[in-house]
């Protein structure tokens, strides 16, 4: 496949970008009060309070999503790997972007660093084929393209780079055709890599746990969201907002799921992702919850989201 042509720089969206401050946070108020010590049941995929509207659908394939939030330990990786998995099993080819060093979701999907020569740090500084660096899963339908800690350096050097912050836009021009849908995993940044994966996307998908100070600092990616849209991405959009880390035995989670219903509306989705050890489990095994414990609340959970994300279609 031919690389599509060069366009020009952008300099001074990342210049916006990187000077963005913060708004103060908004957050729960209330502390966890306990409801019940009962296990949470099979149910508890869809919140109980507030509103539940379906989350928009209706994008046409192909389709690029960036999954990202800026704060850490919110369930970015296990979201791209646990939703591409669940539409990989409802029949659509699924390419998993591994942008982040630690690399969790390469190892989430069962690949071992030693097995393979390329990463997404020489699709992004030296200029390999996104196609040659792609590895197959143990899933069908499930690709990814795996990451290695090389990509800690990259923010750096990509700071000269000709075009840095469309890199990954031509790189996955290249192999669009082949894939229904593309799930980026970010870095918990707003730096250069998350820039270049928002330039490149259609959507953003933003998990939002269900724990104290949910939406810190959600202003700021909103804020970067709207200068890529300005200046790199005009069809950039915030389309899909997930809770996660959902506890049916606290109000706190209620609480939360309530307030981000509020301030986002019919962009959050109607399933929540309940908080369970075998979601914990799964990545140490190299698989996604759907193939780890195929009947586990997880696993329930990201088949039901799967379904609501792709606009129901199977």
């Amino acid at each position: 496949m031919q690389d599509a042509p060069d366009e020009p720089t952008q300099d001074s969206s990342i210049e916006s970008v990187s000077d963005a401050s913060a708004d103060a946070p908004v957050s729960a108020s209330t502390e966890e009060t306990t409801v019940s010590d009962a296990p949470a049941t099979d149910d508890n995929v869809v919140a109980p309070t507030g509103r539940q509207p379906q989350a928009a659908s209706g994008n046409p394939l192909p389709r690029v999503m960036a999954v990202a939030n800026q704060k850490g330990g919110v369930g970015k990786t296990t979201t791209s790997v646990n939703l591409g998995a669940a539409l990989a099993e409802l029949g659509f080819r699924v390419l998993v972007i591994d942008l982040d060093p630690q690399g969790n979701a390469t190892t989430g999907l069962g690949i071992d660093a030693r097995n393979f020569e390329l990463s997404m740090y020489d699709v992004l500084m030296r200029d390999s084929s996104l196609e040659d660096c792609v590895e197959p899963t143990s899933m069908k339908n499930l690709f990814v393209a795996p990451a290695t800690i090389a990509l800690a350096g990259a923010e750096i050097e990509l700071v000269p780079a000709f075009s840095r912050e469309l890199k990954l836009k031509r790189a996955i021009e290249t192999v669009i055709d082949d894939f229904d849908f593309v799930l980026i995993d970010c870095p918990p940044s707003l730096g250069l890599i998350t820039v270049n994966a928002l330039a490149a996307a259609d959507e953003v998908l933003v998990p939002i746990q269900c724990e104290y100070y949910a939406l810190e600092g959600l202003s700021q990616l909103m804020r970067n969201v709207h200068l890529v849209a300005s200046n790199l991405n005009p069809r950039l959009d915030i389309s899909t907002i997930v809770l996660t880390m959902y506890d049916a035995r606290t109000k706190l989670s209620d609480q939360v799921a309530t307030e981000v219903r509020d301030h986002f509306g019919n962009k959050v989705c109607r399933i929540v992702i309940p908080r369970t050890v075998r979601l914990s489990e799964a990545p140490s095994f190299g698989q996604p919850i759907t193939a780890f414990d195929p009947a586990s609340r997880g696993a329930i959970a990201y088949r039901e989201l799967a379904k609501e994300v792709s606009g129901g279609t199977s």
